[in-house]
């Protein structure tokens, strides 16, 4: 089995999370910021529910703010089947200042195969009936560097494995380390980059690494968010465009379903993707990240976002003029600097116990 696997999205991404679960010998670690008790919601939970009680050490932790509505009735189901449930940061912690948020999504099993990637758990990211689910990718993992995640979630620390493959965990506040393994990328770019992130609010120096490429020869693809979310944090990113496009970015607005991918493919060789963004917030709060040296996985999801951007919208700077976008723009900054003032405030704070 090789090392590295894509799934695009939940419609491959569940079914393969509940053969994993199924498969568990002797341990189950998930962390996921959201949870919700939906259709496939609660076949995890109850797979983890089965594993737990043929004395599989279950444990599952879900962020307060992003699992709110669900994250009581799932630790009592869980917990009366034996496996150990936590709630990162209540929203009872945000009465203190304490905002900081669990952002990961990762699933590991035995210390032997790991999900990890923008996936939450909700029947949103799956496609149905008459509906396209969110685009978002994640990673199945196997060999030395699943040991080495394993390790480093439970508290212990190991050196990197040698090979094509590293996943790197932020702490608290630790983000800067994450968003230079995109800048280092960048700098180091030859031929082409294409990026596809659901809320893209870099900081300045980012955005200089991308013109720069631009301006020498790289060809840069942007596939962003025409459907989101987070609709204020679009205005945020459109405020970017008239500056990118003059560089020679191209960018493209994906309007088929609600992106949610963070991902990034540099010269046909290496990929980036977790759940880390490109915004501030994403510098404050736990995240991962996969950065991988792999052909074959490159070209997935290459051909991942190029299918996506030959279905989106390119951005023009013809469209661009006039007041209406002038007025967009003021309100974008506006939101971009309130996210870049939450981000500051909770990077200054006192460092919360995890």
């Amino acid at each position: 089995m090789r090392p590295v696997s894509l799934l695009d999205g939940g419609s491959e991404a569940y079914p393969r999370a509940l053969e994993l679960i199924g498969s568990a010998r002797t341990s189950i670690w998930l962390e996921v910021y959201t949870f919700e008790l939906d259709g496939w919601g609660m076949r995890v939970c109850e797979a983890l529910c089965a594993a737990a009680s043929r004395g599989v050490a279950v444990r599952v932790q879900v962020d307060g703010v992003g699992s709110l509505g669900s994250h009581r009735e799932l630790r009592d189901r869980l917990r009366a089947c034996g496996a150990k449930v936590r709630t990162f940061n209540p929203l009872t912690g945000l009465l203190s200042g304490r905002l900081w948020r669990n952002h990961r999504k990762v699933l590991l099993v035995d210390g032997e195969a790991a999900l990890v990637g923008g996936i939450n758990i909700s029947d949103a990211y799956a496609h149905a009936e008459g509906r396209a689910g969110w685009a978002d990718l994640a990673l199945e993992l196997r060999g030395p560097v699943v040991v080495e995640l394993s390790a480093r979630l439970r508290g212990a620390r190991l050196l990197p494995p040698a090979g094509p493959l590293r996943v790197w965990l932020s702490g608290l506040r630790g983000g800067g380390r994450l968003q230079r393994r995109y800048r280092e990328a960048l700098d180091a770019a030859r031929a082409e980059v294409l990026l596809a992130h659901a809320y893209f609010l870099p900081s300045g120096s980012f955005v200089r690494a991308l013109c720069r490429a631009a301006r020498r020869g790289v060809t840069v693809r942007l596939l962003l968010a025409g459907r989101s979310d987070v609709p204020l944090m679009r205005l945020a990113t459109a405020r970017l465009y008239d500056r990118l496009l003059a560089s020679g970015v191209q960018v493209f607005e994906w309007h088929g379903s609600t992106l949610h991918a963070k991902t990034a493919v540099v010269d046909g060789r290496l990929t980036l993707l977790g759940s880390f963004n490109l915004d501030p917030l994403s510098l404050v709060n736990l995240e991962t990240l996969v950065e991988a040296e792999d052909a074959p996985l490159a070209e997935a999801v290459r051909a991942w976002i190029e299918r996506h951007v030959a279905g989106a919208v390119a951005v023009t700077r013809q469209e661009r003029a006039g007041l209406v976008h002038r007025l967009l723009g003021a309100v974008g900054l506006l939101v971009a600097r309130l996210q870049q003032a939450a981000a500051h405030f909770l990077s200054g704070g006192p460092r919360p116990r995890r």
